[in-house]
C-alpha cells in the first residue's frame, strides 16, 4: 500500500509536468493559433540549461559552480523563452505549415546539439546526478515522492494562475482577436507580429520550465528523452483536454498520461519479452485511438470552448 502511494505521487508529478508543457502549448496554439511542433526542443533547452547550471560536476567541468535549483529553473525559462522569441522573430511571418516545419527543425537541432556536444552535455550518456529537491529524503521513497509532488504541484498551480490571469487580461484578449480575425485586430492598431512573438516566447518559457522541473525530478537527462514522441504526447493532451482551456490542458495531461502508462503496463504483461521493444509502439496506437474517439464524440475536447450557433433571426442560440 505504501509503495502504491509513492508511485501515485510520482505518477501525478509526471502528469503535472506534462500539464505544464501543455499549458505552454495552449498559450501558443489554443490562444494565439501558432502551430508549434518543436515542443521537444524547447523542453530540452530548459532541461539542459537547468542541469548545466546546477549540477556541481558539470559546472566544474565548464568553469562554473553549482547554483541553487531555483536559479536553474529561472535560467531554463529565460533561455527557452529567448530561443522561442528568436524562432518567432524569424518565422512568424510564415504560414502555418511552414511554421510547423521550422519549429520541428528547432527541435531536431536542439537534440543534435545535446547528442554531439559531448564536452558540455555528456552526449548520448546525458547528464547524471542532477540535484533533486529534498534529496536528503531519497532513502525514504514515499516521503521523497510526496515532497517532490508538492513542489511540482506548487509550480503548476502558480503557472496556471498566472496564465489564467494573462488569458483574461487585455493582452490575452488581443491574442484571441488575432487568432479569430487578424485584420480586425490590426485595424485597431495592434501589432500582430509583436503579440505573436510575445506569446510564442512565453509559451516556450513555460515549456523550458517544465523541462527543468522534470530534469530535477528524475535526476538524469539524455537526448533520447526529447524525441518527436514527446511532441505527439503533448498535442494529444491538449486536444483531449480542450484547446483554448488551461484547465483542459491539465486534465488532458492526466488522462493521456494515464492511458500511456496503462498501455505500457498492459503491453509488458501480455507481450512476450522478445517482442516488447516493437510492441512499445502500441502505446502510441492507444493514444491515437483515444484521440480519434474524443475528436469524434467531442471535437472541442473535455473543457474546450464551444462555439454558439447564431439563430436564423439574429442573436445566439
Amino acid at each position: 500500500m505504501i509503495d502504491l502511494l509513492g508511485y501515485a505521487a510520482f505518477f501525478l508529478s509526471t502528469a503535472l509536468i506534462f500539464g505544464l508543457i501543455a499549458l505552454g502549448l495552449n498559450l501558443q496554439w489554443g490562444l494565439t493559433g501558432l502551430f508549434n511542433v518543436g515542443i521537444a526542443g524547447f523542453v530540452a533547452i530548459g532541461a539542459y540549461t537547468s542541469a548545466l547550471l546546477t549540477t556541481p560536476a558539470v559546472a566544474d567541468r565548464i568553469g562554473g559552480f553549482g547554483l541553487p535549483i531555483a536559479v536553474g529553473w529561472l535560467g531554463a525559462m529565460v533561455l527557452a523563452g529567448a530561443a522561442a522569441a528568436l524562432t518567432g522573430f524569424a518565422t512568424l511571418r510564415l504560414k502555418a505549415d511552414y511554421l510547423a516545419i521550422t519549429t520541428f527543425g528547432v527541435a531536431v537541432v536542439a537534440q543534435l546539439v545535446a547528442l554531439n556536444a559531448v564536452g558540455l552535455t555528456g552526449g548520448p550518456f546525458g547528464v547524471a546526478f542532477i540535484p533533486r529537491p529534498f534529496g536528503a529524503l531519497a532513502d525514504h521513497p514515499v516521503l521523497f515522492n510526496f515532497s517532490n509532488f508538492a513542489v511540482v504541484l506548487a509550480v503548476t498551480a502558480v503557472t496556471y494562475l498566472a496564465l489564467q490571469h494573462l488569458t483574461k487580461s487585455p493582452w490575452g484578449r488581443v491574442l484571441r482577436a488575432l487568432r479569430e480575425d487578424e485584420r480586425a485586430a490590426v485595424s485597431l492598431g495592434k501589432s500582430a507580429r509583436s503579440y505573436r512573438i510575445q506569446a510564442f516566447a512565453a509559451g516556450g518559457a513555460v515549456m523550458g520550465l517544465a523541462g527543468a522541473v522534470q530534469a530535477h525530478l528524475i535526476g538524469f537527462i539524455a537526448p533520447d528523452d526529447y524525441v518527436p514522441t514527446l511532441t505527439f504526447q503533448v498535442w494529444a493532451m491538449l486536444m483531449v483536454g480542450g484547446s483554448g482551456s488551461n484547465r483542459g490542458a491539465l486534465a488532458g495531461a492526466v488522462v493521456v498520461w494515464a492511458v500511456w502508462v496503462g498501455a505500457g503496463a498492459l503491453t509488458a504483461a501480455l507481450v512476450p519479452t522478445e517482442f516488447q521493444a516493437r510492441a512499445a509502439a502500441l502505446q502510441i496506437v492507444a493514444i491515437g485511438v483515444m484521440l480519434c474517439v474524443i475528436l469524434l464524440a467531442r471535437p472541442q475536447g473535455f473543457f474546450g470552448p464551444t462555439r454558439r450557433k447564431a439563430k436564423p433571426g439574429g442573436g445566439d442560440a
